[in-house]
């Protein structure tokens, strides 16, 4: 049993990576581009998704090992999961992050110039950190490690499913920039949270005490929070799914959030662009329950007495005592209902890029802002995202084209923790007033997924308006 939990979570492990989406990133031609960047230069006056299909994107991956590394041929299962967890530590990890847009929409006022835009979409977004101790303790055992202390804050996940509703603008304020700025309030469905755990477990040799060694638990301090989960769990007959959907749209579990950025327009042909993603709470109240395990713990192990003759007389009750002993030192909750704060992971963009290869049929693109409109853009993207144990960062150099008034391609090359020859390619067709784009990036892996460590696919199509 053992075995197989490590298994499950190493492979569980390798499926799922971070929310980059340097694909989508200040394209013109894309609504999408304004979510990630709400200042974001887009040539058009007027979009209208397609409800449910306008946007949908899911990344999987991993910055540890592989399932071909788990399950190749030539070593058994237990060497590789022997060598993965001694490869991976606690700062390796794993997260998933998913979003469908339900509704989108903008408009170009044409008085004030602003280019108003809004929408619902769902998120889910999950992070687990790789417990490196824990996993040495429980696929090891401790007989090797006498004396080490393994540390619980190792532990530390967290995920959730939200609803966000969004309404943002933005204006060209002058010549050189265009401001951009996001309000979001954040619907809660579900959330799970195990973050800050501290206290260690350390077996020490103790060859002149009651027995040769000695358990301890030095400064506890375990917690799990949730919401939106435990009465998933209660006893009844049936789950509650219009509750579930419910929820969804109208929960009590609200939050407040924020995305602001900028374009910056150094010349016709030079731009630079930042944003700041998702500056938000989360404040849980309903449906929430609370774990903790607290405190100190020492024991030297089975002491057996057996007092008087051994005919007739029991012996002493020493496992209902230690599970005594254990209960009187270490403080266990598990049916607390206190609010708790989670916040959203911070996204951070910055970008430069370079146009050229002026398009001599257009005298001017006044939608865009530019004075000129050019077929070719090259650039380079900085992505990072906050997580409890600092920010992952990844950097994306691509090139864009415009293949006429109809197609547009982008081929991007990203290094990140997870790879080094990391590949992307966007299309995206407007047909009349309907626009469809595809992008999927780790393409060199896809002759052989079992040694991916990563892939996203992002998808979506909506109807873009232009005034003239």
């Amino acid at each position: 049993m053992r075995i197989l939990a490590i298994i499950i979570f190493l492979v569980s492990y390798n499926m799922l990576s971070a929310q980059n989406r340097q694909l989508l990133y200040n394209v013109q031609e894309l609504p999408q581009s304004l979510l990630s960047n709400p200042a974001s230069v887009i040539n058009f006056d007027k979009h209208i998704g397609i409800p449910l299909l306008s946007g949908f994107s899911v990344e999987v991956g991993s910055s540890g090992v592989s399932a071909y590394d788990l399950f190749r041929s030539d070593r058994d299962i237990n060497t590789s999961i022997d060598i993965a967890i001694a490869e991976l530590d606690n700062k390796d990890y794993f997260s998933l992050n998913q979003q469908l847009e339900i509704l989108s929409f903008g408009w170009r006022s044409r008085k004030s110039e602003i280019y108003y835009s809004g929408g619902l979409y769902h998120e889910i977004d999950a992070l687990v950190y790789f417990p490196k101790d824990i996993a040495v303790l429980a696929y090891r055992g401790n007989a090797d490690y006498i004396d080490k202390a393994f540390d619980f804050s190792d532990l530390s996940f967290t995920a959730e499913s939200l609803s966000v509703y969004h309404f943002g603008l933005q204006k060209q304020v002058n010549d050189s920039w265009q401001l951009g700025i996001r309000a979001k309030v954040y619907m809660s469905v579900a959330n799970v949270n195990s973050i800050d755990n501290t206290g260690t477990f350390v077996t020490r040799s103790t060859p002149e005490g009651p027995n040769f060694y000695s358990h301890q638990l030095r400064n506890a301090r375990l917690g799990v929070n949730t919401s939106g989960i435990a009465s998933l769990f209660d006893d009844q007959e049936s789950t509650d799914v219009g509750e579930i959907v419910s929820n969804a749209f109208l929960s009590d579990n609200i939050g407040m959030g924020l995305d602001i950025g900028f374009t910056h327009f150094l010349n016709d042909q030079w731009t630079v662009t930042g944003s700041l993603i998702d500056i938000g709470f989360v404040k849980h109240k309903g449906d929430v329950r609370n774990f903790s395990a607290i405190g100190n713990y020492e024991t030297s192990g089975i002491e057996l007495e057996f007092p008087g003759s051994l005919q007739g007389v029991e012996t002493t009750p020493y496992w209902q005592e230690l599970e005594d002993e254990f209960e009187d030192a270490v403080t266990l909750e598990d049916s607390l209902s206190n609010p708790y704060t989670s916040w959203r992971p911070l996204k951070i963009n910055g970008s430069i890029q370079y146009s050229f290869g002026e398009d001599r049929g257009e005298a001017c693109n006044c939608i865009s802002q530019l004075k000129r409109s050019y077929k070719n853009r090259v650039g380079a993207h900085l992505y990072s995202v906050k997580r409890p144990r600092g920010f992952q960062t990844a950097f994306t150099g691509y090139y864009e084209k415009q293949w006429g008034n109809k197609l547009l391609s982008r081929v991007t090359y990203t290094y990140d923790k997870r790879s080094s020859k990391n590949i992307g390619l966007l299309m995206s067709a407007k047909i009349d007033k309907f626009n469809l784009y595809l992008a999927a990036d780790n393409l060199l892996e896809y002759t052989n997924l079992a040694k991916a460590r990563g892939a996203s696919l992002q998808l979506g199509m909506q109807l873009v308006f232009n005034n003239k």
